[in-house]
């Protein structure tokens, strides 16, 4: 008889979906249902479960948006289900495709003990493993109202801007009549047998049918499979199911028992659920999340000892530790097992672009020094994968921290170019590879489907050379890890004709196994990582991102001053401070949360936090600076400089005495526009539009703004991508630009500078442009009360040079890139992110473009009308994305950015520096040494610290900053009995000698750790 497989595989669809998968839980009894709503914010469990409930049945209404809803169910076992697998089945509203994106739950025992997660995609809960009948039951279920942020509105796009995830004003009793509506309802709650025979049937059938529906037509396979399937769905009583399904399973036992063959791809499944530590949800709630997940995927690994899992973040263990004891010692129990594994080194999955280098280092410090104290784990991977772009200083920092593999998935989300390699050596800046794997399943959230498995297998670039790929299983974002369900895939797909062999193992099984099969033959990648997508998130959120810079500087300074005044004075030094701010500031360059991608709620706490943090640094800083300095009972002020380049007569890393006669910036000599700024070292026209149009610079008689332009332009454009609203820009916003010439306001100000103020919308400009005395560098304060929506604003400044490559500031060091767009890669690259500075030169000549809070930068080589061509640096500097937060941006911002004239790269690298790190001024009159010195200009100190183990140990970092090779010496203003030279977690490095302090010889961006103990 012929066979039509399309046919079959509707029928089999129907008949799994509508008969079989019901039947799993087929014979029901309704569950006593009693609730508590809480009023507010959740509370904690031991007060859950002595509420006050109130019966209810299925079909109650509960939980306004972000609050939380109680629900005990009790219930008997009947009599003649003695022998039986006896479950629970709870249906709290769920949508089975918002898994961790709506409601979620955590059921406990009478006593408090977690027993494990209810969510779409896992809605059961063990009542007994063999029932004797008439046992009496009860359960506690913590019910999360989380609405859906990221829902398909109209032509299914899912993005539409909504107030949801605002802090939700009702649990603060500021709603108004119908914002604290119920958005779920009760949809089940039953007593149920669990017949194992008929899930083994679907198992069997949901594999067969994946694999049979993913091989070619003419593979001989596919039709033994169709027809082993189309012999058991006949063999089926859709009447009698649970009598029938053992014959059925008959017939396909054979089908299963045909081996994969030895040439077959080797895919390591790696059990997983990525969480983000906030995004469509507020940090309060990732808490619960984890405690859910974690009690999901411990009490799976009761039934299933095969099962491991991976675990990325510490912060989320931290957490866990702290809120929810109980739920963390089942992790630790589970580690020693060997089956949770401890993974990621980090402290969160930091975005990489924004986060400055010394965050990065105390990310893996922080992280891996947690999973050592509390796990007695080394990590060895950097498991990241999903944030939205890597630097090309991650292999070096990785290999410092003691890291040997790197995994990433994002670089799939490419929108122009493949990226070609799924296995290869990662490249950093200074030349360290570290091994990389990019799973070809194209997901962090995989279910081990049949066609998972076989895009895995026909995705994989690297055929050839090698033969293995990994693939990360189970439903994130509180969708509760693997299921069972997952687990029988991988079993049956572990050695299986026509699909690539599944073994469940650990990223290090999968690392040590796919190393020594490429061994060097794998390829090489040189570079960034750039995700051609998500370039928004350079700029999206100013506030956060801001709150970010500043904490990391005062991080750098709090840490110097505190272990000079320590080492000079006695004064404490501030451990347990530092280490808690630290945290505090890594947990915040998570990668939803810094790149501005999170709704309101997480920003709005956000910025709180940054404030918070700021406010304590600055005490610490003022009780430190005070102390070195001596007071001002003599009435003289000194200065302090946290820099690692010196200011005038103020060392690097030092203080001194105010000079008697302050340096002031320049004035203009003109009473209307145009304005002229000169102090000696660059001469500065404003024009009445309040446009600079000449940059002159006097001792090389050049000018640096391009002919017949203007520069410190406002652009205004058009900011509605086609998706991810808060994540992209895309390329054709430029399409249409509005040149913001138009003035209010162009003055001068008594004191120096030009003051200039515009009107674009309902939004207001007003930026002061000053030249400060011995710099050659204009500077623009910015002060915006911006009220555009669905807008983007930069600032260009057309420069006459030519110039083949910019030079933009990473961690560490610096990326070269292209100034044309001759191929796709470089033309995908239209906004990209630099640090403190962004730079051009031709041989003699070069300007630098600084900032104190932005990210998104672009430099394109454009055609002037004499038909030459102007290199023009812009700077993204505000959007307004209305997804997930329909308000961002909006409101009131300071910021500021400089333009320095024949800028070298050693002059950019100072000027960001000085930009980000301004001059403290102090009561007091003493000068203060710096505690270490470097006489290279080539080398920066990036951070000078007491040692984390308390022992007294001054601790410095310091890297070669300009792309070659220095030597320096390391003056230290202390005796020391030793020196070494050790890893980011200050711990010496076996193979590394004792470093000659007077001698340091650094490769091009070599970081080096030192720590200096005193005699």
């Amino acid at each position: 008889m012929h066979r039509d497989p399309v046919l079959i595989e509707r029928r089999l669809h129907r008949v799994l979906t509508q008969r079989l998968l019901p039947a799993v839980h087929a014979h029901g009894v309704p569950l006593d249902v009693g609730v508590w709503p809480v009023g507010g914010e959740p509370v904690p469990v031991a007060e859950g479960l002595k509420a006050d409930y109130q019966p209810v049945s299925v079909g109650h209404r509960w939980g306004p948006a972000w609050s939380t809803c109680w629900f005990r169910i009790s219930g008997t076992v009947p009599k003649e289900w003695a022998g039986r697998r006896v479950e629970a089945v709870l249906d709290l509203g769920f949508d089975a495709t918002k898994a961790g994106f709506a409601a979620e739950g955590l059921a406990y025992r009478a006593d408090g003990t977690p027993v494990k997660a209810l969510n779409p995609r896992n809605a059961w809960l063990t009542v007994a493993e063999e029932a004797v009948g008439g046992e009496e039951f009860t359960y506690y279920v913590e019910a999360a109202a989380n609405p859906v942020i990221l829902d398909d509105g109209p032509g299914g796009v899912p993005f539409l801007p909504t107030r949801s995830g605002d802090r939700a004003p009702w649990l603060t009793g500021e709603a108004p009549g119908a914002a604290g509506e119920p958005i779920y309802r009760l949809a089940r709650a039953d007593l149920a047998v669990f017949d194992r025979t008929v899930w083994e049937l679907t198992q069997d059938l949901d594999v067969l049918g994946g694999l049979l529906a993913e091989l070619p037509e003419e593979d001989t396979r596919r039709w033994q499979l169709l027809r082993a399937v189309e012999s058991a769905l006949d063999a089926v009583d859709l009447h009698d199911i649970a009598g029938t399904a053992p014959a059925a399973r008959e017939l396909l036992a054979p089908a299963l028992a045909v081996p994969a063959g030895e040439r077959a791809h080797r895919i390591s499944a790696v059990g997983h659920a990525h969480i983000d530590t906030a995004w469509l949800w507020p940090l309060r709630e990732t808490v619960r999340k984890v405690a859910r997940t974690v009690s999901n995927v411990t009490a799976l690994m009761d039934e299933h000892p095969e099962f491991q899992f991976v675990m990325s973040q510490a912060q989320q263990l931290a957490w866990l530790k702290e809120h929810r004891p109980e739920v963390y010692a089942r992790a630790q129990e589970k580690a020693r097992t060997g089956q949770f594994l401890p993974t990621g080194s980090l402290w969160v999955e930091p975005d990489t672009n924004i986060t400055g280098g010394e965050s990065l280092v105390r990310q893996f410090v922080h992280g891996k020094r947690f999973y050592l104290e509390e796990f007695g784990v080394e990590t060895e991977e950097m498991w990241l994968p999903d944030t939205f772009g890597y630097n090309a200083a991650l292999p070096q920092l990785m290999k410092l921290a003691g890291v040997r593999w790197f995994l990433t998935q994002k670089i799939s989300w490419n929108t122009t170019n493949d990226f070609p390699h799924h296995t290869f050596w990662w490249e950093g800046i200074d030349g360290t590879r570290i091994f990389s794997h990019f799973p070809p399943v194209d997901t962090y959230n995989a279910d081990l489907s049949g066609a998972e498995i076989a895009h895995s297998e026909r995705n994989f670039r690297d055929k050839g050379l090698a033969n293995r790929s990994l693939v990360p299983f189970g439903y994130g974002d509180g969708g509760g890890g693997p299921t069972r369900e997952m687990l029988g895939r991988a079993a049956r797909l572990g050695d299986l004709a026509g699909s690539a062999r599944v073994a469940i193992e650990g990223p290090a099984e999968f690392f040590a196994k796919a190393h020594e099969e490429y061994g060097e033959r794998a390829p090489v990648w040189v570079g960034e990582l750039y995700l051609e997508l998500h370039r928004g998130t350079l700029t999206s959120q100013l506030g956060t991102k801001q709150g970010n810079r500043r904490g990391e500087h005062l991080l750098r300074e709090v840490e110097l001053w505190c272990a000079t005044a320590t080492l000079r004075t006695g004064a404490a030094y501030p451990y347990e401070a530092l280490d808690r701010l630290w945290k505090t500031v890594l947990t915040h360059q998570f990668h939803d949360i810094l790149p501005g991608s999170s709704i309101a709620w997480v920003h709005q706490e956000a910025e709180e936090t940054y404030a918070e943090v700021t406010a304590e640094l600055t005490e610490l800083l003022d009780a430190a600076q005070r102390a070195l300095a001596g007071g001002g009972e003599g009435g003289g002020t000194v200065v302090f400089n946290a820099a690692p380049h010196a200011r005038g007569d103020v060392p690097a890393l030092g203080a001194a005495p105010a000079p008697a006669v302050e340096p002031v910036p320049a004035r203009p000599a003109e009473a209307r526009a145009p304005f002229t700024l000169d102090n000696g070292l660059l001469r500065v026209t404003v024009d009445e539009r309040g446009l600079v149009t000449s940059l002159w610079d006097i001792a090389a008689e050049r000018e640096a703004v391009a002919p017949g332009s203007a520069a410190n332009l406002l652009q205004l454009h058009q900011d509605f991508p086609n998706q991810w609203d808060a994540w992209d820009i895309d390329a054709f916003y430029r399409n249409a630009v509005t040149d913001l010439t138009e003035a209010d306001e162009v003055s001068a100000l008594p004191d120096g500078g030009v003051r200039v103020v515009r009107t674009v919308g309902a939004s207001r400009i007003e930026q002061t442009l000053t030249l400060p005395a011995g710099v050659r560098r204009l500077d623009v304060d910015t002060r915006v009360d911006w009220r555009e929506r669905e807008k983007l604003l930069k600032v260009a400044f057309p420069v006459d040079v030519r110039a083949e490559l910019s030079r933009g500031e990473i961690p560490f060091g610096h990326t070269p890139r292209p100034t044309h767009a001759n191929t796709s890669w470089e033309a995908a690259k239209f906004e990209f992110c630099a640090h403190r500075w962004l730079q051009v030169e031709e041989p003699g000549f070069g300007v630098a473009l600084v900032n104190d809070s932005s990210y998104g930068h672009e430099v394109t080589r454009d055609v002037r009308e004499d038909g030459g061509s102007t290199t023009t640096l812009r700077l993204t500097l505000l959007r307004a994305a209305s997804f997930p937060d329909p308000e961002a941006d909006l409101g009131e911002h300071r910021l500021s950015y400089g333009l320095v004239v024949n800028a070298s790269l050693g002059d950019a690298i100072r000027e960001g520096y000085h930009f980000n790190l301004p001059e403290r001024r102090v009561p007091g009159d003493r000068a203060v040494a710096p505690l270490v010195t470097v006489d290279n200009e080539a080398v920066v100190i990036e951070a000078v610290k007491l040692a984390d183990d308390g022992s007294g140990d001054l601790v410095v970092r310091l890297y070669e900053s300009l792309g070659g090779r220095a030597t320096a010496r390391l003056g230290c203003d202390l005796p020391l009995a030793g020196a070494v030279v050790t890893d980011l977690l200050e711990r010496p490095l076996a193979d590394e000698p004792a470093p000659d302090l007077g001698r340091l010889r650094l490769r091009p961006f070599e970081i080096r750790t030192l720590r200096l103990t005193p005699a």
